[in-house]
């Protein structure tokens, strides 16, 4: 048996491991509008500059439960392509546009709020070099959330309030071969209010920003072999100023069709989690421990992710797989 069928095996174990793990301690938990594991799988959700950045179209879904809180995410996003015919016995030529498109739906359930909710994201690429092999690009998103909150769940007439707002987001990404780098702000009208004659209320909506940036080192080419360290600062209106407890230093692994990685968060909490590739479609798995506080007291925060990447170029010289 040679080293590379060696290391697919022992890609394989791990994945069972992790998801054996998961459905052992599956309790989820989940913040507004979107699941927790939306920065390491789905990250054109904070960053519509993100949004087709890659050269194949991708689409999910993100889900996250705990108690009688649970959301849901699906999402996508893809690079505007057309086709220009060969000429012979030449394949047809893809052309790859400098367009981004993506959307969202979501579906939050969280206490006695409910949010239901839709988004559109369209971003922009400059090319930086003549090999097109670096980009600037531009995008933001416009979204809008239906919340149903519920005033008195226990007395005898249930009292019921509902707003719908609209809201967008902004991001500028730069990405190559090697390096990226982003800035992002997301909910940036902020804290939808509604009044009645009795009282005002304040949707939960917290305006964030986010800057991330990473490299990748390449060490083994004959593995596919893939190390990825990366740094993702995170803040909203009411934590801006707690500079150390917004950095969150990532690392990634990608190994064949496996990629494993964990983050590091200064609030006393560490993150691990796996992705695996199958031709056409991945599923994915996020862990959020505490990192003094043993797993029986504090429920981890679990979560899943599963979809597809379809290439558009239909040519025999398609690659079956992306990342």
């Amino acid at each position: 048996m040679n080293f590379k069928k060696k290391v697919l095996i022992v890609d394989r174990i791990l994945l069972t491991i992790v998801f054996v793990y998961t459905f052992c301690t599956m309790k989820g938990q989940q913040t507004p509008l979107s699941p927790v594991s939306y920065w390491v799988f789905t990250p054109y959700i904070y960053n519509p500059g993100i949004v087709g950045s890659k050269d194949f179209l991708s689409a999910g879904l993100n889900t996250s439960f705990q108690g009688n809180s649970n959301t849901q995410l699906l999402s996508g996003n893809t690079r505007l392509s057309k086709t220009k015919s060969g000429y012979f016995s030449s394949p047809d030529i893809l052309e790859f546009k400098n367009i981004g498109i993506g959307g969202s739906v979501f579906r939050d359930i969280s206490g006695l709020s409910r949010n239901i909710g839709i988004s559109a994201a369209f971003s922009y690429q400059v090319p930086l070099n003549t090999t097109n092999l670096s980009f600037l690009s531009f995008g933001f998103s416009v979204k809008g959330v239906y919340n149903t909150l519920d005033n008195d769940s226990t007395g005898p007439a249930r009292s019921f309030k509902k707003t719908f707002s609209p809201d967008f987001d902004l991001g500028v990404y730069y990405f190559g071969t090697n390096f990226f780098t982003g800035l992002s702000s997301t909910n940036i009208l902020g804290h939808p209010w509604k009044s009645d004659s009795l009282d005002i209320f304040r949707i939960s909506v917290s305006r964030q920003y986010f800057f991330t940036a990473g490299y990748k080192i390449l060490l083994s080419k004959s593995l596919n072999m893939v190390l990825e360290p990366s740094v993702l600062i995170f803040s909203n209106d009411s934590t801006i100023r707690k500079k150390s407890a917004n950095i969150n230093p990532i690392i990634k692994l990608y190994m064949e069709d496996f990629c494993f990685g964990a983050s590091f968060h200064s609030d006393e909490k560490i993150s691990f989690f796996a992705q695996f590739r199958y031709p056409r479609f991945y599923v994915g798995a996020y862990y959020e421990l505490p990192k003094k506080t043993a797993f029986y007291k504090k429920a981890p925060i679990v979560e899943f992710t599963a979809g597809i990447n379809i290439q558009p170029d239909k040519s025999r010289f398609s690659n079956h797989s992306h990342w």
